[in-house]
């Protein structure tokens, strides 16, 4: 009973106060449960509106190519149809190809600001400007986030829809697992297609609008079965007190700062995808350094465990070869980033200097070897016996 969890119901009705302070956003839709999600949750909000105002026919939506893959993926799943926009050589949107490319069946444009080569997209005003000029909408990847909280209002940059990853943005550390959590924000225009349930305060106090009548008429429904990860609203909330405006600006701050320190320590001895001018949250290195080496993007990755480091991302995004993106977030000190420098550094210099088979055979000291990453996604061994021997099980139906 809804008697029961007022306090539940106080936290939520707090945590969507800030979330849209922080964005300068009029809704959010809290129940979407990771960053994909809320990306459903923006699209199906959009496509609602689109019907509702007779503009149904729109069934296209264009994607930047370097775009996170969730982008064109989600996109597909809601029933559009994705065409890619060109990106220009400093690693932004392309002006002129998305002029050439809004039509009047065009529902929304998908962009990642800041955008997945670590880049904050300049023309982001001129793109949502142009967008709207088209009749369509302009959804934000909210994943980078983090690198622009309390600098940037997306909001006012003329985003009609962004996800939030609580679960990077407002607590853990890049990587750390789940659950996730990603909340929907909405311009006005989409304010009243926002997916039940959400949190309302009354004379009795708090409730949970969850049906799809007066106020929620024009929601298009619901996300999931319940009001979403309270984990995750607890955390994200605690986070948001403990550091306050001053704090959650700086946690900006220090993510830009940290990526800029570790494409300058690391410059010399690999070669930044875009060398001119500072990054924003991530630092991208391509694989132009290893060019001779008979060495490639994964097998530096691998050799870094024996380092003690988890990898970075690899080969990603798609649009530099041999991509290396590291994202060291808001987390981690100067004598932290300074170790991780330092042996990425020493492995740069082993590469260049011949010593192969440190790269070939690596991990050397993890409990577990170089995998054959390829057959093992393809063909899982699900199960394990002590007598296996390095033999593949039987099959699960003999068990």
């Amino acid at each position: 009973p809804q008697s029961t969890v007022q306090g539940a119901l106080a936290l939520m009705d707090r945590l969507a106060h800030w979330l849209k302070t922080l964005t300068g956003m009029p809704a959010v839709a809290l129940s979407p449960k990771a960053g994909a999600h809320g990306e459903l949750c923006g699209l199906l909000a959009i496509r609602a509106a689109h019907e509702a105002n007779g503009q149904g026919h729109r069934r296209t939506v264009l994607v930047p190519t370097s775009a996170h893959g969730t982008n064109p993926a989600t996109a597909a799943f809601v029933g559009y149809s994705v065409v890619e926009i060109a990106q220009t050589d400093d690693g932004r949107v392309d002006i002129t190809d998305l002029a050439a490319k809004l039509s009047p069946d065009v529902a929304a444009i998908m962009v990642t600001n800041p955008n997945t080569c670590g880049l904050f997209e300049r023309d982001v005003i001129e793109i949502g400007r142009l967008t709207h000029e088209a009749g369509a909408y302009f959804y934000c990847d909210g994943a980078n986030f983090n690198a622009i909280v309390g600098r940037v209002r997306p909001g006012d940059l003329g985003v009609d829809a962004m996800h939030i990853n609580l679960h990077k943005t407002f607590s853990t550390p890049h990587g750390g697992g789940g659950p996730g959590a990603g909340p929907v924000v909405l311009s006005a225009a989409l304010a009243p297609f926002a997916p039940a349930p959400w949190v309302v305060a009354g004379e009795g106090g708090f409730k949970l609008v969850e049906e799809t009548t007066d106020e929620a008429a024009q929601g298009f429904g619901r996300m999931s079965a319940f009001h979403g990860q309270m984990g995750m609203f607890v955390r994200a909330y605690a986070y948001m007190l403990s550091h306050g405006s001053d704090g959650l600006r700086q946690v900006a701050e220090d993510a830009v700062l940290n990526a800029n320190y570790i494409k300058a320590k690391l410059s010399p001895v690999m070669t930044p995808a875009f060398p001119d001018g500072p990054c924003m949250h991530e630092a991208l290195f391509d694989d132009t350094w290893l060019e001779g080496t008979d060495i490639t993007t994964l097998d530096f990755a691998k050799a870094m465990i024996d380092e003690g480091f988890h990898p970075m991302t690899m080969y990603f995004p798609l649009v530099v070869h041999g991509a290396m993106l590291i994202e060291p977030t808001e987390t981690e000190s100067k004598l932290e980033l300074d170790r991780f420098c330092d042996a990425l550094t020493a492995l740069a210099q082993a590469a260049k200097g011949g010593d192969v088979e440190r790269f070939k055979g690596a991990p050397y000291l993890a409990p577990l070897r170089r995998l054959d990453e390829t057959q093992a996604a393809r063909k899982p061994r699900l199960t394990w016996r002590p007598d296996d021997k390095g033999v593949s099980p039987a099959p699960l139906a003999a068990e």
